[in-house]
């Protein structure tokens, strides 16, 4: 009866494929620093999710799915998230898990048009999200962030660019820059 008080009766593990090989990043967050995964805008996201019910218990669901998000937050509106991208896996339909299960995914065709970014004021980032729909009780849920680095050859045409800023007749400044566009590295 007090289960749902004292803990879920369901544990979640998402696990990605081929992580010994894949390079990973340290990221601030609101839950202290994290290493994450980095994947390129090309490369598959795949990988499988344990759910583990506890010994004798079972949970009746509406269906098992898993998304793959990017989003934007800004952190003056936290309560509303712009999502520019979300690619859903139905992963099994209504019925009742018991024991453990695994579920397999693969976001072959993920689009990753932006790069990661964590900053003071927005963070645009990507992850998974495992959700076990429920009618009655609350949905058990499970997330896993990934980091997106694209990489892009500078541009062929990079102009130096001239601004000019001043008060008519009483000061004029003039800038200068070097080239158009620079790169995050560099700045």
């Amino acid at each position: 009866m007090f289960s749902s008080l004292f803990g879920s009766n369901c544990t979640v593990d998402i696990q990605l494929f081929d992580i010994e090989k894949r390079k990973t990043v340290e990221v601030q967050t609101e839950k202290g620093a994290q290493r994450l995964y980095v994947f390129t805008e090309t490369e598959p996201i795949k990988g499988k999710v344990i759910a583990s019910v506890k010994s004798g218990k079972k949970i009746e669901h509406q269906g098992i799915k898993i998304d793959f998000i990017g989003q934007i937050e800004l952190f003056y509106d936290r309560g509303n998230h712009y999502e520019f991208t979300t690619l859903t896996k139905e992963l099994s339909p209504p019925g009742v898990l018991n024991g453990d299960a695994q579920f397999e995914f693969d976001f072959t065709s993920a689009e990753k048009q932006y790069e990661s970014y964590n900053g003071i004021n927005v963070r645009l980032r990507y992850f998974l999200k495992f959700s076990v729909v429920r009618s009655l009780a609350t949905n058990i849920t499970k997330e896993l962030d990934v980091w997106v680095i694209n990489f892009q050859s500078p541009p062929e045409i990079n102009n130096s660019i001239k601004m000019e800023v001043g008060i008519e007749d009483c000061l004029h400044i003039e800038f200068e820059y070097g080239r158009s566009k620079y790169s995050q590295d560099f700045i």
